[in-house]
């Protein structure tokens, strides 16, 4: 609406002022009177540029077209009636029959006024809407045939449209008040127009909208959807206002802190001054000093002297100051090829390792063979370690051990939940509050460029979600053909991380990135066996309970069978981290009783066991019950070490139905169909009477139905469990297996092999059935893990038979 309210209000205001005379109406009578008046077959048409007539509404009109001047004087003269029509295109000087629309208004020329600059200007009022038939003559202006639209009943009485004719008044006066630009007297006008007919037409004359959407509002006949349309675009026009008026308000207020703080800072520094320094000249001093020392390359130090220089022009009160301060703080204190020297005696490091650490041998020769070839050559890329295995057995604890092997600072940094890449690449600077990435400021932090680095968790490092991948981030930290120019987005400058030694752990594979596992070098970690627990707790775990409860490390001991009972009975884990934490319940109820006056025995009881943590949790003893049939134990391997479990097989009565329960996944129900489907089709050679498969419902299940189980390797022991349930042979209760099959009949490799080894040594198993191809496997592990072991190797499932079934 500012439109006309800004201009054409004021413009026949002023008109009607010096026209006492003539003061324009339009009620409902007048509405009614023109639809009932007969209007001439052919009038003289009269094009507008950039308005649109609409019926009761008075407008003034400058002509100067020399056909609209003829027209204008002939109608006057006249007192005929014109038809007024809106230009397609208003910037055509003269028209043509098809550059005006079909659709316009008819209307009466009230006033013919003669301006001081000799322009002539006439003020017209619209009847009704008519429709262009024929075209007849365009000179010496447009004469066209016209029929009139047919406008049907309003419901002027019915309750809608009096409150849609309501909900127009206050728009229209809501949009007079919010905008500046609108005189308060067009709300006068708004607010004393009584027919509601002309109240539509008068505001839909005077939208802010532009030429083409006035006329479609004209061609609507139906009043009422004329009107909901109008409410629409008020409803627009009150939105637009008020986000301006929000914007311009919000840009004073800022504009008037800004002067404020301005003012406030100057007095400030006068003061300063007063009083002798100013805090900010010191800051740059200090940045100049630190920078003198660092051994940075030719590239850093002209970026840091370019952003000094930009910083030194800032103004203190600038949101940027800070952020240009904290990138310049970053850069001087970041370590530039300042690196530690590393200790290259193989000897001592292999104490070091072997002090804090038992087992482990992979790792630590995989170091030692590094120290020895910086020992050769003085400089090499450090290698990146994944180390794998279950928790508990001191992966963490041992990037520790290396860092003062080495000789080199450590730093450690927890991956697990990390979702946000810009927690390892940092922020771009031109975000207020910005940084560099946990990399670039651990080793800030650290001062060093040559650190070992532990990254902790790296295969719980969250995928890719809307924050970015941050395990896509860690590709280039972690490729060494690539980290010696990482470019933190903070920095945006290379920074050499190939001197760093990163060292990552995970206790599984599954859920690392491929490509990031091509980059690493995997070391496999297993769990321990009752030995080197035993061992672990005695040189480690014990001494250092004592020592953190303020004992001497050689205050209480334990025996061999104390240990043993401790390990077996109260842990069922493949690291010791549960192993420490019972050992420090002993501790301190030892301590207790030494502030007590107690004087307790040195040496730790099966019988303070027992006080201390309760009665034994675990069973050794959990091995099958020989006189049943159709259960057989299983080898599993878990994120933490290898386990056991219990397929269970039964039939009942039925017609030849097969249930999976255990809480399975697809794949092992998938093993599960393989091995039923198998014994079917080889149920002669087994001695199985075919139609037994008809008469029975088979039932597998495996226990413990809250924990989710997946994976191949249950196959061999699901079909020994059903070969044992349908021939009636008991199964030999000491004996574990593992292996995927095939409906060919063949057993297949899987994984995991020493940690179900492991298990079944924990668990008191002395057979246990692999896959032939898992034999490699066997070979590469130790022999004190394999003692006591008996191993059957098969390639075809029907070999399982004779090994684990007994004679009927």
């Amino acid at each position: 609406m500012n439109n006309f309210f800004e201009n054409e209000f004021n413009e026949l205001s002023d008109m009607i002022d010096r026209e006492s005379d003539f003061i324009p109406l339009y009620s409902n009578e007048d509405y009614d009177k023109e639809l009932n008046d007969k209007y001439p077959e052919t009038l003289p048409i009269l094009p507008l540029r950039n308005t649109v007539l609409f019926p009761g509404v008075v407008i003034p009109i400058t002509v100067g077209r020399e056909k609209s001047i003829k027209l204008v004087k002939n109608a006057y003269a006249k007192k005929s009636l014109i038809g007024v029509v809106a230009q397609k295109d208003s910037s055509i000087e003269d028209p043509s029959k098809d550059d005006i629309y079909s659709t316009g208004t008819v209307a009466h020329i009230m006033k013919v006024l003669k301006m001081p600059d000799d322009s002539t200007t006439i003020i017209i009022q619209g009847k009704r809407t008519f429709e262009i038939t024929e075209m007849i003559t365009e000179l010496p202006y447009f004469l066209a045939q016209i029929k009139m639209r047919q406008t049907p009943d309003f419901p002027v009485k019915e309750r809608n449209f009096k409150a849609l004719i309501e909900s127009i008044k206050d728009l229209s006066n809501k949009l007079i008040k919010t905008s500046p630009n609108i005189p308060p007297e067009a709300s006068f006008a708004i607010n004393n127009i009584e027919s509601p007919v002309f109240l539509i037409n008068f505001i839909a004359s005077n939208l802010n909208v532009n030429i083409t959407e006035k006329q479609r509002i004209l061609e609507i006949d139906d009043i009422t959807k004329r009107a909901n349309t109008i409410l629409s675009h008020l409803m627009k026009e009150i939105q637009v206002v008020e986000l301006k008026n929000q914007i311009q308000n919000k840009v004073k207020t800022d504009i008037n802190k800004q002067q404020r703080d301005y003012l406030l800072h100057q007095q400030l520094k006068t003061i300063q001054e007063e009083l002798g320094g100013n805090p900010n000249e010191q800051e740059m001093l200090e940045l100049k000093n630190k920078a003198k020392n660092k051994k940075w390359a030719k590239e850093v130090e002209d970026v840091f002297q370019k952003e000094l220089q930009k910083l030194m022009r800032m103004n203190v009160a600038a949101a940027e100051y800070s952020v240009q301060l904290n990138y310049l703080e970053t850069l001087v204190e970041l370590p530039w090829n300042e690196t530690t020297t590393d200790k290259i005696d193989i000897a001592k490091a292999q104490k070091i390792l072997d002090r804090d650490h038992f087992g482990l041998e992979k790792v630590k020769d995989r170091i030692l063979e590094h120290l020895a070839v910086i020992k050769l050559k003085d400089s090499l890329k450090s290698p990146i370690l994944c180390l794998v295995g279950p928790p508990g057995v001191g992966k963490t604890s041992l990037g520790k051990s290396i860092a003062e092997a080495m000789g080199r600072k450590y730093i450690r940094m927890s991956l697990g939940g990390l979702r946000d890449e810009a927690e390892i690449r940092g922020h771009r600077k031109t975000y207020v509050g910005a940084m560099p990435g946990r990399i670039i400021q651990s080793l800030k932090r650290i001062k060093s460029a040559n650190p070992v680095f532990v990254l902790d968790e790296i295969d719980k490092v969250g995928g890719h979600n809307f924050n970015g991948d941050p395990s896509s981030a860690l590709l280039e930290v972690l490729d060494p053909e690539q980290n010696n120019d990482f470019r933190d987005n903070f920095l945006e400058l290379g920074f050499d991380l190939s001197k760093v030694l990163f060292i990552a752990t995970a206790n599984t594979l599954s859920t690392v990135q491929p490509a990031l596992l091509d980059r690493m070098e995997i070391v496999d970690i297993s769990g321990y066996i009752l030995e080197e627990k035993s061992e672990i707790a005695k040189r480690h775990l014990l001494p250092k309970q004592l020592i953190e409860h303020g004992l001497e490390s050689n205050k209480f001991s334990m025996t061999p069978l104390v240990l043993k009972s401790l390990i077996e009975d109260y842990t069922r884990e493949s690291g010791v981290r549960a192993l420490e934490k019972n050992i420090a319940k002993i501790i301190r109820n030892k301590a207790k009783d030494i502030v007590a006056g107690n004087n307790p025995d040195k040496k730790i009881s099966k019988e303070d066991l027992v006080k201390v943590l309760g009665a034994p949790r675990y069973s050794k003893d959990i091995k099958l019950n020989p006189d049943i049939h159709g259960v057989v134990t299983g080898l599993a391997w878990t994120a933490v070490g290898g386990e056991i479990l219990f397929v269970e097989v039964s039939r009942s009565k039925g017609k030849g139905t097969f249930a999976i329960t255990g809480n399975m996944g697809d794949v092992m129900k998938e093993s599960a169909s393989i091995a039923f489907e198998y014994l079917k089709a080889h149920a002669e050679v087994l001695d199985i009477n075919p139609d037994e498969f008809e008469k029975w419902h088979v039932h597998i299940h495996i226990p413990e139905g809250a924990t989710p189980k997946d994976g191949p390797s249950a196959g061999i022991t699901m079909f020994a469990a059903l070969s044992s349930l349908f021939t009636d042979r008991r199964v030999n209760p000491l004996i574990a297996m593992t292996g995927e099959i095939t409906l060919r009949g063949k057993v297949l490799p899987v994984g995991g092999i020493k940690e179900k080894i492991l298990a079944a040594k924990r668990y008191g198993y002395k057979d246990i059935i692999l896959p032939k191809d898992n034999k490699k496997d066997i070979l590469e592990i130790k022999n004190l893990y394999l003692e006591g072991l008996n191993f059957h190797y098969i390639d075809e499932m029907i070999e399982v038979i004779e090994i684990i079934l007994q004679r009927k």
